[in-house]
């Protein structure tokens, strides 16, 4: 991953600059103010894919976590079938 830093004057003189190198790298831009990190721009396609990529991180963890403490887990296949079969018997009644 590239580090690409700009001043933030660098966003009102050349947004569209910035907008078309975030979008070209897919990498986010950093942004400085006197001489000090200040902000991060990105794409939101890439931003939002990110922002998916951590939520599923968390919900793994979150599995690995359950796991190691001795919950059992079941396939999906097996709750999958396991709805449907409840789904059955209460249609029925």
């Amino acid at each position: 991953m590239q580090t690409l830093i700009k001043p933030s004057a660098a966003i009102r003189q050349n947004y569209t600059d910035i907008a078309n190198l975030c979008k070209e790298t897919g990498e986010p831009v950093f942004l400085t103010k006197n001489g000090e990190g200040d902000l991060v721009v990105m794409d939101i396609a890439v931003y939002d894919q990110r922002e998916k990529q951590l939520e599923l991180r968390e919900k793994l963890v979150e599995i690995e976590e359950l796991r190691n403490a001795g919950i059992p887990d079941i396939p999906a296949r097996t709750a999958s079938a396991n709805l449907r079969s409840l789904l059955k018997e209460h249609s029925h009644v």
